[in-house]
């Protein structure tokens, strides 16, 4: 049983060993048919990374030829398939400039930006990589109005801008968490000078209101009534605004308090 067991691992080893080679041999030939068929048949069974390796070879070869736009949209299209996004976007913005009437070019272009979208972090993090792809995707929208990626084109930016407005929406939350109520209320009112559309925008005019009221009540007494005015402003607005608001009783509450101390 033992013997069986050696023997069956040797050979295991032994095929994985020739495969190896026989990939390896393909990728250092110079026979562009031969390494045409394998590139394909490396991608149709999924193994992504050896079939961009095969077609990024293969385009040295290709260079110049009716074969090329296909090796370079492949390669591309390999890279994106294994979920190398920056790799795959480089090839493809590369593809377009180069092969701009080429029949994949479509395809590329809406893959270039699905790339983009892909590599955009957290709104915690750089925001960078997203005005690039809200940039990117809104020229495609423009460029190509009757695109069949239309919807997928406007849930990336609408996902995209989300997650600008809460970068700057909790940025201007952490004065109010550290109780710097002064530049708490300027941080949120300069976050809807910025973007009055902000989806936040009843939260931050809560806040707004809330550090007017938290700045005043903490003042000296001599200061307090001209404080609590502007609090007066900050409520009128809101209810103004958002009468129906789940934040109106609270904020109610602290308006009839103020007109007791006028």
């Amino acid at each position: 049983m033992k013997i069986h067991t050696v023997i069956v691992t040797v050979l295991a080893l032994a095929a994985s060993v020739a495969c190896k080679s026989q990939y390896e041999l393909l990728l250092n030939s110079n026979d562009a048919d031969a390494k045409y068929e394998a590139a394909f048949n490396y991608f149709n069974q999924g193994k992504f990374a050896r079939s961009a390796a095969l077609f990024e070879s293969l385009s040295v070869l290709t260079n110049g030829t009716e074969r090329d736009d296909t090796v370079r949209y492949y390669w591309g299209l390999s890279n994106y398939k294994f979920k190398d996004y920056y790799t795959a976007e480089t090839n493809f913005e590369k593809f377009i400039e180069d092969y701009p009437r080429s029949p994949f070019t479509s395809d590329a272009r809406f893959l270039r930006i699905d790339c983009l979208y892909r590599q955009t972090l957290r709104y915690e993090l750089d925001p960078a990589p997203t005005y690039k792809a809200i940039s990117t995707i809104s020229e495609y929208i423009l460029e190509f109005p009757e695109t069949t990626h239309m919807q997928e084109c406007k849930d990336m930016l609408d996902e995209l801008n989300a997650r600008l407005d809460k970068k700057a929406y909790e940025a201007a939350k952490l004065y109010y968490k550290m109780e710097d109520y002064q530049a708490s209320r300027v941080a949120f009112r300069n976050v809807l000078k910025d973007d009055a559309d902000n989806i936040y925008r009843e939260d931050i005019l809560y806040y707004i209101a809330m550090s007017s009221y938290k700045y005043a009540s903490m003042s000296i007494p001599s200061k307090q009534r001209e404080r609590y005015l502007v609090f007066v402003d900050d409520y009128l607005n809101f209810v103004g605004e958002l009468p129906d608001s789940h934040y109106r009783k609270e904020l109610d509450a602290l308006y009839a308090k103020v007109q007791k101390k006028q």
